[in-house]
């Protein structure tokens, strides 16, 4: 079961909770706080815009007494991010905090599913970061076909591939493609789809497949005979994803 929480800290009370659902629905057993807004103006009964240390510090309050592991906070712009640096620095636990600096909804979606997968705090926090890299286009070079060649010739690596079709209404949307990020991450395998990774949802959203298309899986490592039946099984026999 996953051990780490999420703080959702927004100058929106609504985009706070937005967020919340969204992650939720591809993490359905992670818990998250939403902590949107401040203090409702005179004659107003929702929320302010803005972001409060009180709402912050009690939302994070919630999250450590039900998460053993921890809690991720994410925010969405500069003074949020401040009033998130002040009640972190008061924290009675700051060893059990971790901020981090990604984009609000890509880097919580990336973070959560690490965190349904039971990962602790320092690889969940890390996946908020490595999608925040992805979506500035920092990458690696590609290697060349020659170099890729050398690269794994010699090696006694086990590599498979195969062919599935899609068998999802939505393709892989955001639901189908969490649960194929949660199949793939089982094995002691790395797992490719249309060379995206497979245990990442946001690369798995991106391909933009659809019901029919055929994908190239591949997969390598000592259970990849095992990933690779169990990607493709998972193609073309989803969870309903309603």
């Amino acid at each position: 079961m996953p051990d780490v929480a999420f703080v959702i800290v927004s100058h929106s009370e609504s985009l706070a909770r937005g967020v919340c659902e969204l992650a939720a629905q591809m993490a359905p057993d992670v818990h998250f706080e939403a902590a949107g807004g401040t203090d409702p103006l005179p004659g107003e009964t929702h929320a302010a815009l803005g972001t409060s240390y009180d709402k912050v510090e009690a939302a994070l309050g919630r999250a450590l007494d039900v998460a053993p592991g921890g809690a991720v906070l994410v925010s969405d712009l500069g003074s949020a991010t401040m009033t998130i640096e002040s009640v972190v620095e008061f924290a009675d636990e700051p060893e059990r905090v971790r901020f981090v600096d990604a984009p609000l909804v890509e880097g919580t979606v990336a973070a959560a599913v690490r965190a349904q997968l039971g990962d602790p705090l320092e690889a969940v926090a890390q996946a908020a970061i490595d999608a925040g890299l992805r979506y500035a286009q920092v990458h690696a070079p590609a290697l060349t076909g020659e170099q890729a060649y050398e690269r794994s010739a010699g090696d006694s690596v086990l590599r498979v591939k195969g062919i599935a079709t899609i068998a999802d209404p939505v393709g892989l949307h955001a639901r189908p493609a969490a649960v194929l990020a949660r199949v793939a991450s089982r094995f002691d395998a790395e797992v490719t789809i249309e060379d995206a990774d497979a245990t990442s949802v946001l690369e798995l959203m991106a391909l933009g497949v659809s019901q029919g298309q055929d994908v190239t899986v591949a997969a390598e490592g000592p259970e990849a005979v095992e990933a690779l039946a169990a990607v493709i099984a998972t193609l073309e026999d989803p969870e309903p994803s309603a």
